[in-house]
Order: C-alpha cells, then sequence, then structure tokens
C-alpha cells in the first residue's frame, strides 16, 4: 500500500539477482501508478467503441445573420463531394475581435456536423483572453477524458498525450472545433494524424505556419456588411420594436462598426428599451463615440466595440454595473452561480438574477446551466471599471472572498474524495460569511472538482499575486489530496510550484515542507524520480528540524516508495521500516497499516516470505476494521503472492478472488486490470484454462487505461 494517488504503482521487473519476485504493492484508496506511457507510444482504439460519443459543441447562435457567402465558400472547399469525408483537414476562421468568428465558427460547425457521425469537440484556448492560455496538455485531458480515457490514464507529456490523441482520432470522423487560438504551437498537439476528421479553428491571427506547414484552408471575416448588419439588428429586436427608420438602424450598424458582437450588445439595449426613439438611443452612442474618440489615440474597430461597452455599462443600474465590474476581478475565465454569490456578497438567487440581467444585454454568455463567462474583450473592460471605480481595498477584499470560497469548497470536496489526508486547518475569521456548497455524495465532490479545475488552478494564482500566500498555500494543499487521485500533472506542478514561492515569502517552514512533498509525490508519479526524492528529501529535512514526526514518517515512506520504484530493495525496506515505526509510536494506525504493506511487498521481493505474511496479515487487520477496501483489496493480492510462492495455491485463488470482487465492487478497472494478473498467475500454476482469460481481461483493462507497461506483462503472461 502506498501513499498516492489513485493508480496503482508499476509492477517492477523480477530482479535477477534476488532470486525472487512479486508485484509492487499498492492500495487502493491511496495508490499511484507508475505504468503512464512515455513519449513516441500511440495506442490503437480499444474501449472507445464503449466510450460516450462526444457532443461538445455549445448551441448554436441565436438570430445567427448568415453569413451566406463564407458558408457557402467553406462548404464548396471543404465538402466538394457532399456524400464524402472533409477533403481538407484543417480550416482556420480569422478576423479581428468582435467580428463573429466564434459565433461563425459554431454556426457552420451546427450544420456540417452530420457529416462526422463520430461526434465532436470543441475547446475554447482563450489564446487573448487576459487570464492564463489553455495550453495544449489542458486541452488533451479534456479530449482524452470525452474520448473515454481515464483520468489515471492520461500521459503526463504532452507529446505522449498528443499520440494517446491522434491513435483514438484514427479511423474516425470527428470534428474538432479549438476556439479563439493565439499560435500555432498552441494547435499543433490538438491535430488528429490522419484523414477523415476536421480541425476548425478561430483565431484573431493570421496563423500563416499552420497554412504552410499543415496545409490549413483560412477565411478572413471581415465587417458584416450594411444590410446584415442592419438585419442582425432587427432579428434581434424582433418583437420589441418596429417601425425602426432604416437610416437610424444604419447609423446604429455604422456606430458598431458593423461588427456582431458590438451590434447584439447595442440591440439587446434597443430592445430593453421598445418606448425610446432609435434616433435617441443613436444620438447617447454617437455623444458615447464623440468621448471616445478624444480619449484614444487613433479610430479602430477596437474602439467602437469598446465604445458600445461604455454606452451599455453606463445604462446599467448601479448594483448590475458594479457586480459586472467585480466580475473583472475573478480569478477564471468562468463562473458559477455560488462564486459570484460569495464574491460579493449577496444570495444565490440575486446573484442568478443579475447574472442573468448581464447575459441578456449581451455583457456575459450564459454556456452552460449555472456558468457564466466573458468575451475576452469583455473581460478587459470589465477589469478596466474595477481598476477605475473600485478602491485597492475594494478589489482585493472581492478577490479574496472568491478564492475563500474556492479554498473552502475544495476542503468539502476533499474530504469526500480522499477522506485519509489529512485537512488543512482553515482561519474561520477570514471566511466573510461564506458557507461552502455540500456535497451529497462521492460523485458530486468529484463532478464538481472536473468542472472548476480550470479555476481552482487560477485561484492559487491569484492568491499569490495578490500578496493573500497563506490562502495561495493552503489550497495548493488542499488540491494536491484530488490531484493525487487524478495525476493533472501540469495543475499539480503548476498550483505546488506557486504555493511553495509564498510559503516561502511567508517564511512557514512547515508549508513549505507540505509543498516540497506535493512536488515530490507529482515528480514521483509522473516517472520523474531523480526530481521526486530531491523534492522528498528536501521536505524530511524540514519536518526532522520541525520535530514533526508524523510528517517525518510520511517522507520517509514516499521515499521507500521511489527506492522500491528504483528496485533499491534495502534501500525501500529501511525507509519504510522507519515511518512504520514512527507511525506506531504515534498510534496511527491507518499509516502503520498503509507502511506495513508497502514493507511487506519488499519482504516478499527479498524471499523473506514469513515476516512479509506477518506485516501483511497486521495491514488487513487494519483495513479491514477501518473499512478501507481499497487497502483490504491490495493486501489479498500481496498475500496471493506469498502462497503463490509457498505452493499454498488454493488459499492464494481465494485472497485474489476476493480482491478481485472488490475492484468489480468499487466500479474501479485500475485495481482489477493490476490484479486480475496475480489472478492469471494463480490458475496458470494450478493448471486452469481460466488462467488466459484472466490475463486476456487484464491486458484489455491496461489497454483501456493507456498502460502499455502492463498490457505487455498481461499478454506476456498468455503464452
Amino acid at each position: 500500500m502506498v501513499r498516492a494517488g489513485g493508480q496503482l504503482p508499476e509492477e517492477p521487473e523480477r530482479a535477477p539477482t534476488q532470486g525472487t519476485h512479486s508485484e509492487l504493492s499498492g492500495s487502493a484508496s491511496n495508490v499511484v501508478q507508475s505504468g503512464n506511457i512515455g513519449g513516441g507510444v500511440h495506442f490503437h482504439q480499444s474501449g472507445p467503441a464503449a466510450a460516450p460519443l462526444p457532443r461538445q459543441l455549445p448551441g448554436d447562435v441565436r438570430g445567427f445573420v448568415d453569413r451566406l457567402t463564407e458558408s457557402r465558400h467553406l462548404d464548396a472547399v471543404l465538402f466538394p463531394d457532399a456524400t464524402e469525408p472533409p477533403t481538407m483537414s484543417m480550416a482556420i476562421i480569422a478576423g479581428t475581435a468582435g467580428v463573429g468568428k466564434t459565433s461563425f465558427a459554431l454556426h457552420w460547425a451546427h450544420q456540417a456536423q452530420d457529416h462526422f457521425p463520430d461526434g465532436q469537440l470543441y475547446v475554447n484556448l482563450r489564446g487573448y483572453d487576459p487570464g492564463e492560455p489553455v495550453r495544449p496538455q489542458q486541452a488533451l485531458e479534456r479530449f482524452l477524458g470525452a474520448l473515454g480515457v481515464s483520468p489515471q490514464a492520461i500521459p503526463a507529456d504532452v507529446d505522449a498525450s498528443a499520440g494517446l490523441y491522434r491513435s483514438l482520432l484514427a479511423g474516425r470522423r470527428m470534428l474538432i472545433v479549438l476556439d479563439n487560438a493565439a499560435t500555432a504551437a498552441q494547435v499543433r498537439p490538438l491535430l488528429p494524424g490522419t484523414a477523415g476528421c476536421l480541425v476548425l479553428v478561430t483565431s484573431r491571427s493570421r496563423l500563416s505556419g499552420l497554412v504552410v506547414r499543415e496545409g490549413a484552408h483560412r477565411l478572413t471575416l471581415g465587417m458584416l456588411p450594411e444590410a446584415e448588419a442592419i438585419e442582425l439588428l432587427r432579428v434581434v429586436t424582433a418583437g420589441y420594436r418596429s417601425q425602426d427608420d432604416p437610416a437610424m438602424l444604419a447609423e446604429l450598424a455604422q456606430l458598431c462598426a458593423r461588427l456582431p458582437l458590438a451590434l447584439r450588445i447595442a440591440a439587446e439595449r434597443a430592445a430593453s428599451r421598445p418606448w425610446m426613439h432609435l434616433d435617441e438611443l443613436v444620438a447617447d452612442l454617437r455623444s458615447e463615440s464623440a468621448l471616445w474618440d478624444a480619449l484614444t489615440a487613433e479610430e479602430s474597430e477596437a474602439d467602437a466595440v469598446r465604445t458600445v461597452f461604455a454606452w451599455s455599462y453606463r445604462a446599467l443600474p448601479a448594483d448590475t454595473a458594479r457586480l459586472f465590474r467585480l466580475l473583472g476581478l475573478h480569478p477564471g475565465a468562468e463562473f458559477s452561480v455560488p462564486v459570484v454569490a460569495a464574491m460579493v456578497g449577496t444570495s444565490v438567487t440575486s446573484a442568478r438574477n443579475q447574472l442573468d440581467a448581464l447575459a441578456g444585454a449581451h455583457m456575459l454568455e450564459n454556456n452552460s446551466p449555472g456558468r457564466y463567462q466573458f468575451h475576452d474583450l469583455l473581460r478587459s473592460y470589465a477589469t478596466e471599471q474595477a481598476g477605475l471605480e473600485e478602491t485597492q481595498e475594494s478589489r482585493l477584499t472581492h478577490v479574496r472572498r472568491a478564492i475563500e470560497w474556492y479554498l473552502r469548497m475544495a476542503d468539502a470536496a476533499q474530504s469526500l474524495i480522499n477522506p485519509n489526508e489529512a485537512r488543512v486547518p482553515l482561519d474561520s475569521s477570514g471566511d466573510y460569511g461564506i458557507e461552502p456548497l455540500v456535497f451529497a455524495a462521492y460523485n458530486d465532490a468529484i463532478d464538481w472538482y472536473e468542472t472548476e479545475r480550470p479555476g481552482l488552478v487560477a485561484a492559487v494564482r491569484a492568491a499569490a499575486t495578490a500578496g493573500l500566500h497563506e490562502i495561495a498555500w493552503k489550497l495548493a494543499v488542499v488540491l494536491r489530496s484530488m490531484y493525487m487521485r487524478f495525476n493533472p500533472f501540469d495543475d499539480w506542478i503548476t498550483t505546488a510550484t506557486i504555493g511553495l514561492s509564498s510559503a516561502r515569502d511567508l517564511g512557514d517552514k512547515a508549508a513549505e515542507a507540505e509543498l516540497l512533498e506535493s512536488l515530490g509525490m507529482a515528480h514521483t508519479q509522473s516517472h520523474r524520480l531523480r526530481e521526486g526524492i530531491e523534492f522528498h528529501t528536501a521536505a524530511l529535512a524540514i519536518r526532522r528540524d520541525l520535530g514533526n514526526r508524523s510528517a517525518e514518517a510520511l517522507s520517509l515512506n514516499a521515499i521507500g516508495l521511489i527506492h522500491l520504484r528504483s528496485r533499491d530493495l534495502t534501500g525501500a525496506s529501511t525507509m519504510f521500516r522507519r515511518g512504520m515505526t514512527i507511525f506506531r509510536d504515534l498510534g496511527d494506525s491507518y499509516w502503520e497499516a498503509v507502511t506495513a504493506a508497502n514493507l511487506a511487498d519488499v519482504q516478499t521481493e527479498l524471499g523473506l516470505l514469513a515476516e512479509a505474511d506477518l506485516l501483511v496479515r497486521h495491514a488487513l487487520e487494519i483495513f479491514r476494521r477501518r473499512g478501507e477496501k481499497g487497502g483490504e483489496g491490495n493486501a489479498l493480492r500481496i498475500l496471493s503472492g506469498i502462497g503463490r510462492e509457498l505452493g499454498d495455491l488454493e488459499t492464494a485463488q481465494e485472497h485474489i478472488a476476493q480482491a478481485v470482487a472488490i475492484a468489480r465492487e468499487r466500479r474501479n478497472p485500475v485495481w482489477e486490470g493490476y490484479w486480475l494478473i496475480e489472478f492469471g498467475k494463480v490458475q496458470q500454476m494450478r493448471g486452469s484454462a481460466d488462467a488466459l482469460v484472466s490475463f486476456q481481461r487484464a491486458a484489455q483493462l491496461q489497454r483501456e487505461l493507456g498502460d502499455l507497461a502492463r498490457e505487455a506483462r498481461a499478454w506476456t503472461q498468455c503464452h
């Protein structure tokens, strides 16, 4: 049994000089897998047939005014034969900010989706957002998850993830929409490797590298023709206004630079004031435009959009306008109703009503139930207004409220996702009366974590930037407890590095050790053992200086695991034995059992079966008493290996059969795939034809999990 994320460690190869063998231990509530794939390894389809059909396209744009010329051009280029797959693999929709690239791409994609029977993938790369852009690895994690790959099986390396992604798309016909890309480097890892799929990219950049090197077709959107701009105004105001003077509509369109984003905001304002003559609204906007011209060095399309923003913003009720600018301070690009309520100190109902008002005015996008985001231009504008109209103290207070909410929510989620990890003490005096949501069950906590993952990373970064270092390191440590289950290494290393810097800024040595341990775990689980042992050794030194024996023992266990992976069985035995002794002295039965199981695996490897048997039975008793089913299953696997070595095959089979039953009961394919290899070995030694079935099932599960090493070992056992 090991302390780490939700996967099992890599099976070590048999050490020829030792003369003994067994698989490396892994506990199931706290286990790691070191057998993730490396760069250049591709997996072919297996398991994807059972994966859900991705349907990730956001909804079509309401009242879209067809760019018929552009749509027909794209159709002609990509589908010269309507019955065949696309003739090109990539198209770029380029154009200035606010010109409607995303709306056009999504509208066209909805019309074309029948050409792609295997589904659609979508990601907003946020290449021009004021915050951090989405990195290729983050986008790949989302896509691989949608293609049925478990989080534990997603490689940490971007090249390996891209290889797995390309392999899963091979032979499929899928539409992939990459929205708001800034550079070709952001796009390239997300490209399929074979024909049949189409990638639709939107960008303010021309992305010439993709045109030259990858042969992409580029379509540049310009401002809407006057007739279409006027038609968009009429569509949005339909049912609210009638008999508007065409000349006034033309002037309104011109003031909006005939850009769809500005046109929709202006039209929504006109629709919300049906009693006002259009010439009054135009005069109001014309005055705003004159003021904006006086404040800017030169006119541009972007200036026209910002003029409309200012015009609409100043027309908002005071409380709604304040919410708009405060939302510009939110750490992440997306936000939910509850975090907004906590951030501004209002009720969830009030927050929802104001958010809906902003979405209705096209000042926000309601991209999914209960979740909102800005267009990147509007986010920049909101942030600017907060800087102009809010005091520094007010800005810091509202940022802190948002980050406190994320901290308390993450803490609540940890209590269900990984309850055996120690909880970080939270200071109730700084919670501003924030009450986190209550998760009814484990799956609810998981759903929240998966939805909020990008915002959690942004919250750690925002806390450090704002000088809220205590919150930064605490949130990073809370996230470690979840990251170790799912291995999002990019997020994990990013937040732990920020948290470590914050702990050092505070001079908090205990917090520093926590973050060093977190980085050690992240690097170890992603197979960077040299870096892992450096971080763990640094954490151990601090913990010894502080006299924190429990934390010292955790570091000893972590270093033991690295020795075990490195096949230094003597070093591993020493570390586990020291850690187990400390935990026993402290009366910590759970961690005593963890280290005892790890030590039992080492002793089995060394052929010291009698001691291994005593250790693992002691651990098994503790796990059963505590209801730790994963630890119980792993201990049973170790007992099976010991029985097999001793020739007691009947008892060995009873043990491993119980372990596999636990894995299936808990619906954990990682455990099942690992433990089935032991089951097959026992069956094989008993001369049972069922051994082949166990090995084949193990290989199938390992393939679906993306573990090439274990898949190969399972197939090897078949021969």
